[in-house]
C-alpha cells in the first residue's frame, strides 16, 4: 500500500509539471471500459495507476480519448481506450453524442510516419543491397545534386543532420508530389551539412521520394507488399480506406499550420505571401491526414506524415524490431539491419528513430531504448532491455488549439504512463 501511494503521489507531481491540470470548465466524464489485463495483484495496482493518469488527463481536458497498449515478450497484457474517439464538431462545438474511444480505433499517426513507414522502408531497401547509407542522397535524386548539396548521405536524412529546413509551407510551392519533388531538392540548405541535428520533415520527404525511385511504386504500395502485408496488418496504410475501423478525429482545419504561416513571432520564419494560398481547410479532420504538406502537396502520402494505424498493429511493427527482425517466425529484417538503425550516434539517436532523452523524456529509460512522437499526439517507445513496447494513441487535437495557438502538451503524461510501466516490469 506504501508503495502505491508512493506512485501516485510521483505521478500527480510529473503531472503538475507537466502543466496538465487546466481549467474545469471544459471537464470530460465517461470513458470506455474496454480492458484487457494479465499479471499478478501487484501488476494490477499498477495499471490502476495508469487508469487513474489518463481519466485524469480526460477529466482535465488534456486530452478527448486515448488508447493505450503495453506489450511484453510478444504478449499485449495491458490494452484499454479512454474517452472520445470526436467529443467536437468544427468551432468545438461539443457533439449531443460523442463518440467513444475503441482499442480498434484508427488513428492520424503523423510524425510516427518518419519510423513506421520511412525508417522501415529505407531498411528494407538497405537489407535487399539497393541502398547504401553513406552515399550521397543525389545517388538516388539526380536533381538533387548541387555543390552545396552533394556531400549529404543517406545517414544524414535519416539522422536529422542534413542541414535541411525543418519546415516550409510546401504547398504554397507546390500542389502536387512532382512539383513537391521539384521544390524541395532545389530549395538551398539552411544549415552546415553534418553539424548539428535540425529535425526535418523535408528530409524524410526526400527519403519518401528516394523509396519510390529506387522501388518503381509508391511508398504505400512499397511498404504494403514488403512489410505491411506479410505481417497480416489490414489496417496500416496511407490514405486509409473508410470501409473498415473508425477514425479518430484530429484538428479543426489546419489552424496551427495557418498561424505558422500568417504570424512571424510563431517561430516559423516563413516569406511567403499567407493569402496567396486560399485551400485552408474548415472542417474536423477523420481519416484525412492533420499535415498541411502531406494533404495538400503530396496527396496523402509522404515519407514524413500521412500514415494510420491502429494500437494493435504498432505493436507487431515494434515486436518485429524486438525481435531481431522477426514475427511469428516469419523473417522480415536481418539483426544485422536493426542493430545498424536503432544505434546511437554522436546526437544520440539511432537511423530514424530517436534515442536520446531529449525526445524521450522517461527517466531511467534503459540504454538501447527507441521511440518517436507524432503531432497529432500520438507516441511509442521500444525497450529492448525487458522486450516490452508501450504505445500511447492520442487525439489531442480534437480539443482545438489554446488560446497561444498551440496544442496541450502531453510530455507529462507520456512520462507518467512509461515511468510507472517501467518501474513495474524492473520489480519483477
Amino acid at each position: 500500500m506504501r508503495f502505491t501511494w508512493l506512485i501516485i503521489t510521483i505521478v500527480s507531481a510529473i503531472l503538475l509539471i507537466g502543466n496538465y491540470f487546466l481549467s474545469t470548465a471544459d471537464r470530460m466524464e465517461g470513458w470506455d471500459q474496454n480492458i484487457q489485463l494479465s499479471g499478478s495483484d501487484s501488476d494490477s495496482i499498477s495499471f490502476e495507476i495508469i487508469d487513474s493518469i489518463l481519466q485524469t488527463s480526460i477529466r482535465d481536458a488534456v486530452i478527448p480519448g486515448a488508447v493505450v497498449l503495453v506489450n511484453r515478450d510478444g504478449k499485449t497484457i495491458y490494452e484499454r481506450a479512454f474517452g472520445y474517439a470526436q467529443l467536437y464538431a468544427f468551432g468545438k462545438k461539443p457533439l449531443t453524442a460523442p463518440e467513444l474511444m475503441t482499442s480498434q480505433h484508427r488513428f492520424d499517426l503523423a510524425s510516427l510516419t518518419k519510423v513506421f513507414a520511412t525508417t522501415f522502408g529505407i531498411m528494407l531497401l538497405y537489407e535487399q543491397h539497393k541502398i547504401d547509407l553513406e552515399l550521397p542522397a543525389y545517388r538516388y535524386l539526380p536533381e538533387f545534386r548541387s555543390q552545396s548539396k552533394d556531400s549529404i548521405t543517406i545517414r544524414h536524412l535519416l539522422t536529422h543532420t542534413a542541414g535541411l529546413h525543418p519546415w516550409r509551407p510546401i504547398y504554397y510551392h507546390a500542389k502536387t508530389p512532382a512539383e513537391s519533388r521539384r521544390y524541395i531538392t532545389h530549395l538551398p540548405l539552411k544549415y552546415p551539412v553534418g553539424a548539428g541535428r535540425h529535425y526535418s520533415d523535408l528530409g524524410f520527404m526526400l527519403l519518401g521520394y528516394i523509396i519510390e525511385e529506387l522501388s518503381g511504386v509508391s511508398i504505400d504500395s512499397f511498404l504494403s507488399e514488403n512489410l505491411y502485408q506479410p505481417l497480416s496488418l489490414e489496417y496500416t496504410s496511407f490514405n486509409p480506406d473508410p470501409n473498415g475501423p473508425p477514425f479518430a478525429a484530429t484538428s479543426h482545419g489546419n489552424p496551427f499550420e495557418k498561424k505558422m504561416v500568417f504570424e512571424d513571432d510563431f517561430g516559423y520564419d516563413c516569406d511567403e505571401d499567407p493569402t496567396s494560398f486560399t485551400g485552408w481547410r474548415n472542417y474536423v479532420l477523420k481519416g484525412e491526414v492533420n499535415d498541411g504538406n502531406a494533404y495538400y502537396a503530396h496527396q496523402g502520402e509522404a515519407g514524413h506524415a500521412g500514415l494510420f494505424s491502429t494500437a494493435q498493429e504498432l505493436k507487431i511493427l515494434l515486436d518485429l524490431l524486438l525481435n531481431q527482425g522477426q514475427y511469428r517466425g516469419k523473417r522480415i529484417l536481418s539483426d544485422k539491419t536493426i542493430k545498424a538503425f536503432i544505434k546511437k550516434d554522436r546526437f544520440g539517436h539511432g537511423l530514424g528513430w530517436a534515442m536520446s532523452p531529449d525526445a524521450i523524456p522517461v527517466k531511467n529509460l534503459p540504454a538501447g531504448s527507441f521511440g518517436h512522437t507524432g503531432f497529432t499526439g500520438t507516441f511509442v517507445v521500444g525497450i529492448p532491455k525487458y522486450h516490452l513496447s508501450v504505445i500511447i494513441l492520442t487525439n489531442r487535437q480534437n480539443l482545438d488549439v489554446n488560446s497561444d495557438g498551440t496544442y496541450n502538451s502531453l510530455t507529462g503524461l507520456r512520462m507518467a504512463v512509461t515511468e510507472t510501466i517501467l518501474d513495474l516490469v524492473a520489480r519483477q
